[in-house]
């Protein structure tokens, strides 16, 4: 972790990009006779070296005052979060938010907030998440002996990596239940643990999440997954309880294992396959990619059957598991695309493992060519599912599934380059069936086209000549 020297020396570095702006914005304040401040998550991710371009302030104008300062000023305003006392506005490509003092009482059975505006800084920052988002920065000189105020401890926290409360946990967790799963975000996000007297709050009132809507539950889980610390933040919901109410089949996944039926921890391989996931990422962090790493086993405990012998079985737990991840990230309000892709790859992780097996048949170009069109645009997420699915540890098989899907992929290739194995279509396009066979549309033509793409995956393209004799020859049966 960063010592308190480097933390400064970054939030100079970061802050001095910002200098004209910020110094500007807050002459205009000064002159008004009104205090401002750079707060919050700005100035912590200014000392952690990674401020961007979404700044957030507090002042002690009121909304109006604020719009009237920035008029002319500011290149655009909105105020669409007017009534919670903030007003935003952007200048030379940088977002700003600027929101008045607030002190909040919490309607402790709905976490929602009866805003009024507070009378100081102190009310301001006590009423924050965590101690490191609790900081503030005056300005517009920031560069002033005592323009940094620190109530709380935050930049120790920074520091030393640790994410506590301004005030009692069990107080910020009463008043807004969310911010217990916001730990866990941060806890993703920057790879710091979560203080001992947090965590306990946590477990004490893990229930109380369930009065959290299902969209901003969503917002934090979806920070969670894409930080760069995942396992840490899931980790604590599971050991919390908390996931057992926001993501309850992750926590089933620690099945009993005993000595007569033992398995692999599905659990524990489900992290790993998480984290092999992320290893293999190009770039940006893949929200797809993780969460049917994260899913794809879910269907196990549903399937769990013991075995004569002692062993233990989850046939077609991928089948299982593919509605249950549909049906869990539909209740966490996902959109469609992630919701179908991770069905998809859910459904299909398991496809390959028929292939190039000590037992099984060599798959047919039929085969490869049905793999390659059902995984469709996932094809790329469904190769590195795959590959991350195996977590054994024993290196010879390790060794052979690799070189099985080397294997796969270098078939893939290959078909690729004989024909559009991404877009397999039929020889034939509905048009040209309708107008062979003298058809109007109608269900006939649905057949045929169907019929037309099986021979295609089976054959491979077909000469126009073979397509019309096949169709034909397809469409006598059906007459017959």
């Amino acid at each position: 972790m960063p010592d308190l020297s480097e933390l400064q020396s970054n939030a100079v570095r970061e802050l001095v990009t910002r200098s004209p702006l910020l110094v500007d914005l807050g002459e205009r304040f000064a002159a008004a006779g009104h205090q401002l401040h750079l707060v919050g998550g700005s100035v912590r991710d200014a000392l952690l070296g990674r401020l961007g371009d979404d700044l957030d302030l507090t002042t002690d104008a009121h909304p109006e005052q604020v719009l009237a300062l920035v008029e002319g000023w500011a290149e655009a305003t909105w105020d669409v979060g007017i009534a919670f006392g903030t007003v935003g506005l952007q200048k030379r490509g940088t977002r700003v938010e600027i929101t008045t003092y607030r002190s909040e009482a919490y309607d402790r059975t709905s976490r929602k907030p009866e805003v009024a505006y507070g009378e100081s800084l102190e009310d301001d920052l006590v009423r924050r998440d965590f101690a490191m988002n609790a900081l503030a920065l005056a300005l517009p000189d920031w560069k002033a002996p005592g323009a940094f105020v620190d109530l709380f401890g935050g930049m120790d926290d920074l520091a030393a990596g640790i994410i506590r409360t301004p005030g009692r946990p069990e107080d910020s967790f009463d008043d807004d239940p969310l911010r217990m799963l916001r730990a866990a975000r941060f806890a993703s996000q920057l790879g710091f643990t979560v203080a001992p007297e947090v965590v306990v709050a946590m477990t004490e009132r893990a229930e109380r999440i369930s009065i959290v809507s299902a969209e901003r539950i969503r917002a934090e889980l979806e920070k969670l997954l894409l930080g760069a610390h995942p396992r840490t933040g899931l980790t604590l919901l599971v050991e919390t309880g908390l996931a057992a109410y926001v993501l309850p089949e992750l926590p089933a996944l620690q099945l009993e294992i005993d000595e007569h039926h033992q398995h692999k921890d599905v659990y524990e391989h489900t992290l790993q396959v998480l984290e092999r996931a992320i290893a293999l990422e190009d770039g940006e962090p893949d929200l797809v990619l993780r969460l049917a790493a994260l899913l794809h086993d879910i269907g196990k405990p549903a399937t769990r059957r013991h075995e004569p012998g002692g062993g233990v079985s989850f046939h077609h737990h991928e089948v299982k598991g593919a509605h249950l991840a549909r049906k869990r990230l539909k209740a966490l309000t996902f959109g469609k695309d992630v919701v179908e892709a991770v069905f998809l790859l859910t459904e299909m992780h398991l496809r390959f493992h028929g292939y190039g097996q000590p037992g099984t048949s060599p798959w047919t170009d039929a085969a490869v060519r049905r793999y390659v069109h059902d995984a469709g645009d996932q094809l790329e997420r469904l190769h590195k599912l795959t590959r991350s699915d195996c977590t054994t540890r024993n290196r010879r098989r390790a060794e052979r599934l690799s070189a099985a899907y080397d294997d796969l992929e270098e078939r893939i290739a290959a078909l690729a380059e004989q024909e559009e194995l991404r877009a397999i279509r039929p020889d034939l396009d509905g048009g040209e069936i309708m107008e062979l066979l003298g058809l109007e549309p109608g269900p006939l033509v649905g057949q045929a086209y169907r019929h037309l793409l099986a021979v295609r995956m089976e054959r491979g393209p077909l000469p126009h000549d073979e397509a019309v004799a096949e169709l034909r020859a397809w469409h006598r049966t059906q007459l017959a």
